[in-house]
């Protein structure tokens, strides 16, 4: 079978309509597991955070995780769901070598979160993404297919499986089918992810992760020909892990789907992987007929019935959600949209406002992280998060320049100390001797040398050129390693040409 050409991204939304369907598992950062007391660390050693239950022997019998459900209430609260007042648990039947019972406790028809929505912005526009359901299940194993060039069993020597994962408590959040997206769908569908992602990680429910797994997307997409009423085919691509691999799958497939219709095939129904490399996805397993997974309530649980004052309670407990922290800071820092987006995208607002609460001001704050901080991060290949600086060390290299003890450029150099490791602020400068010229004689001494050094820029200042004084500010500026304060610097070269 050849592989069909890819049609042109403009091409295909010219042609056709997306619809997409996003998928997400959220492995919530509880202490154990959702139904037995192993530990849920990520990284341990394979197949030591396992008991009979989490295994499936024979005898055991599972208990709720308490935290878990109260997790995933205030998921579904943050996203503006109906709690229900009546759900159950369904047992899911299906073999994988990383399921070690043979089936899977989720919930099927009777979820404990429906219809809810999550508000996405994207080039200034605003697209509702309607939430279907968010249910509760557990997590599966991983197998390890060793021995291959791309990690996956086709070429492998052979499997392993660690069971460590499996009986992690797991949310799962389907949304309903997205439209009107145009050419924007696969943009839509990195930002649904990315303030998902917020919203989960201000809950305090889970760290997601997705380099860890613990955050991780499923993305449907099926094209329909313009002006045609009937949705096309969908594919599912599996585990997509990044946000930025979550917006190529989609216009991979956009581009893949679209060139299929096009030298008239037809599009399977189908799960898919997505490869980080070439950026397209690949057939995984057929879907063509509708999955039989033999449902049935699970017989060791009980139903849950969470009452309403315990809801209303979790209500009240919500944090400030990232939409409305947003708002508030734009308005709060006075900030253009741009701007906005800027501190957004750099991952800058925790760390502005912990150096607001430290002491500086807004405009400084955000200054410092997102110009000489933000350099310093791009320079390394790190987040803003990852340097070597906290909040504090900025509120207090900005005290200094506000008392006159620094100007921005002795400003820049401190943090350069910090940043490699030559202690606090307070110790950068006393070690490198940065603090601004405060003394007026030891400065008066040097604008008199500076005056003598350059009597042609002296003579223009005292025959009224006052521009002329920038050349001795300057020197003056030289002659102290900038260390001096350059608006007094001015102010006595004035006074001492008569031009003041």
């Amino acid at each position: 079978m050849t592989t069909p050409t890819l049609m042109p991204y403009d091409e295909a939304l010219a042609r056709f309509e997306p619809v997409l369907g996003i998928e997400t598992h959220i492995e919530l950062g509880t202490a154990s597991k959702m139904f037995c007391g192993c530990p849920t660390a990520f990284g341990a050693e394979p197949n030591t955070q396992v008991c009979p239950v989490c295994l499936g022997l024979p005898g055991s019998l599972p208990v709720t995780n308490h935290a878990a459900i109260e997790g995933i209430i205030k998921i579904g609260l943050a996203l503006d769901c109906t709690i229900v007042e009546w759900c159950r648990f369904a047992r899911k039947n299906y073999f994988y070598p990383d399921m070690p019972k043979d089936y899977q406790i989720s919930q099927y028809d009777e979820p404990l979160c429906v219809d809810g929505h999550l508000d996405v912005e994207v080039d200034g526009e605003t697209y509702r993404v309607e939430i279907e359901r968010v249910h509760m299940e557990e997590d599966t194993g991983k197998s390890l297919h060793v021995g291959g060039a791309t990690g996956r069993i086709q070429g492998a020597d052979h499997s392993l499986v660690d069971y460590n994962r499996a009986g992690i408590p797991l949310v799962e959040i389907v949304t309903k089918p997205i439209t009107a997206t145009g050419d924007r769908a696969p943009l839509v569908a990195r930002a649904y992810a990315t303030e998902l992602r917020e919203l989960v990680r201000s809950l305090g429910v889970s760290d997601v992760r997705m380099e860890e797994g613990s955050m991780r997307c499923d993305v449907n997409v099926s094209l329909m020909p313009r002006g045609a009423s009937e949705w096309g085919t969908r594919t599912e691509t599996k585990n997509v892990n990044s946000l930025r691999s979550v917006e190529r799958a989609v216009r991979s497939e956009i581009e893949r789907q679209a060139g299929v219709l096009d030298a008239g095939g037809r599009i399977v129904q189908e799960t898919r992987h997505f490869h980080e490399d070439t950026g397209r996805t690949t057939s995984g397993r057929s879907k063509e007929e509708a999955q039989d997974y033999r449902y049935f309530p699970e017989p060791d649980l009980v139903p849950m019935a969470p009452s309403r004052e315990w809801v209303e309670e979790l209500r009240a407990s919500l944090p400030e959600l990232p939409a409305a922290r947003r708002a508030r800071i734009q308005r709060e820092w006075g900030l253009s949209d741009m701007e906005l987006r800027d501190v957004v995208n750099a991952g800058a607002v925790g760390l502005i406002e912990a150096t607001i609460a430290a002491g500086a001001d807004a405009p400084s704050a955000r200054k410092w992280w997102m110009n000489e901080l933000s350099r310093h991060a791009t320079e390394r290949s790190v987040e803003l998060a990852d340097l070597p600086v906290t909040p504090e060390q900025v509120a207090r290299v900005q005290a200094m320049v506000t008392a006159g003890e620094l100007n921005d450029k002795l400003a820049r150099q401190v943090f350069q100390g910090v940043l490699a490791g030559e202690g606090a602020p307070d110790d950068v400068v006393a070690a490198r001797g940065l603090k601004i010229v405060s003394d007026e004689g030891e400065l008066a001494s040097v604008v008199d040398q500076v005056i003598a050094d350059n009597a042609d820029a002296a003579d223009k200042v005292r025959g009224g050129k006052v521009a002329a004084a920038g050349a001795l500010v300057g020197a003056v500026m030289k002659a102290t390693r900038g260390q001096a304060d350059a608006g007094r610097a001015r102010e006595l070269i004035l006074e001492k040409l008569g031009a003041s």
